[in-house]
């Protein structure tokens, strides 16, 4: 029973859209339909600045990190703590209180990678940073660090559901970016500074 009530609680927590809250709260347009039409901190940076993408990135991240280290803490198996993880980003992807209109998942990744394990998220995030401040393309810097996620669990905590779900959940972020996966090869997707 237990089990069962931290995935729904997980799923509710992932379904608080920060992009769009945050919008709400600072008079800023609504994300899903200006800019990139996605509730994502890469668009609320477009639309309000680096404060408004801050609060949302940290909404998002909490909302991946919190479900995962409370189920951690009380020392579920990994196969509740990966249904957990799914169960938050999931929530983000559809959110159940804003119409299933969600992000791109790639902060509440993030936050449910630092939930498991920090050096997981560290190692991700480093990735990411790496490759947004080289190449200056956020879409780009998500794929290629979700890419190496799971190479990275594997590496960290090699446990089989917890491998298992990264991979699930880095080929649905494939899927999410598939717009910007065809502007990267058109050459047309936008920066991080525009």
């Amino acid at each position: 029973m237990i089990n069962a009530l931290l995935i729904i609680a997980a799923y509710l927590l992932g379904s608080l859209s920060s992009a769009i809250i945050v919008c709400r709260l600072m008079g800023l347009p609504d994300p899903r339909t200006q800019g990139s039409n996605n509730p994502g901190a890469t668009n609320v940076l477009r639309l309000g600045g680096k404060r408004a993408a801050a609060i949302t990135l940290l909404g998002d991240s909490l909302k991946g990190f919190l479900p995962v280290l409370a189920a951690k803490l009380i020392g579920v198996p990994p196969l509740v703590l990966a249904a957990v993880a799914m169960a938050a980003f999931l929530g983000h992807l559809y959110p159940l209180f804003f119409r299933f209109q969600g992000g791109k998942g790639v902060a509440t990744a993030l936050g449910v990678q630092f939930g498991i394990h920090w050096q997981i998220g560290g190692l991700v995030a480093l990735i990411w940073l790496l490759m947004a401040k080289g190449l200056n393309i956020s879409s780009l810097a998500a794929l290629v660090s979700m890419a190496l996620a799971p190479l990275v669990v594997w590496l960290i905590w090699p446990v089989p559901a917890l491998i298992g779900m990264q991979i699930v959940m880095s080929l649905i972020l494939f899927w999410r970016h598939r717009s910007n996966i065809r502007n990267l090869l058109a050459g047309s997707e936008g920066k991080i500074k525009q």
